[in-house]
């Protein structure tokens, strides 16, 4: 609608909703919520078809399958799960993370998934035999967002250290990593006077040095 009016508001949720993904069939669309639930909508009726239960602490992202049906969704209880979202019906647990899991994504194939996690590492699984392929591991703080390249052939991840990382799926290499600088990078404040040691150390941390 081009008048920007709300056309549906979807109720049901008794907590935070922290994810939202539409079906690649399009109408359909799955919510997940720190009420420790996803809900699976018919967004024409604005009705909820399903309402998955089984995790045991808040869920933080949910995601498809390319070919629908299939939903992962991942939580703060360190698990993903696989839904056969026809059913209401959980097909895999999935668990080696050692923290909450942050974000989850499915590759262009629909073959693997990747998870982003708080215990710093990111997992590619094969969803079918419910098995970790590989893990991923240069960052130095959380991950909160994992996504596949339309070929499927190198993940970007984005953490709260501050970078992007990009890897090679099948070596599990990161071959890149993406940082802005900070905004003084580089600037020499030798001899600078007038400066608080709470702004000298500002400076520092935003990429300022002394010699």
């Amino acid at each position: 609608s081009s008048s920007g009016q709300c056309l549906k508001t979807l109720q049901g949720h008794s907590n935070s909703v922290r994810s939202v993904a539409w079906s690649p069939y399009g109408q359909i669309l799955a919510s997940g919520s720190y009420d420790q639930t996803i809900r699976i909508w018919d967004t024409k009726q604005g009705k909820c078809l399903k309402t998955l239960q089984g995790h045991s602490n808040w869920v933080r992202s949910v995601a498809w399958s390319p070919y629908g049906q299939i939903l992962a969704s991942s939580s703060y209880d360190q698990t993903i799960r696989i839904w056969d979202t026809k059913q209401g019906k959980c097909l895999k647990i999935l668990q080696e993370h050692a923290s909450p899991v942050c974000s989850v994504a499915f590759s262009p194939d629909g073959q693997t998934l990747a998870s982003g996690s708080e215990d710093r590492t990111i997992k590619i699984w094969d969803t079918t035999r419910g098995k970790c392929l590989k893990t991923l591991q240069g960052h130095t703080s959380q991950i909160w967002s994992v996504a596949f390249s339309p070929d499927g052939q190198t993940l970007a991840s984005g953490s709260a250290d501050e970078t992007i990382k990009l890897w090679d799926v099948n070596t599990g290499k990161c071959w890149r990593t993406l940082k802005a600088d900070r905004p003084y990078e580089g600037m020499n404040i030798t001899g600078v006077t007038g400066l608080t040691e709470a702004q000298r150390g500002t400076l520092y941390a935003l990429g300022a040095f002394a010699e």
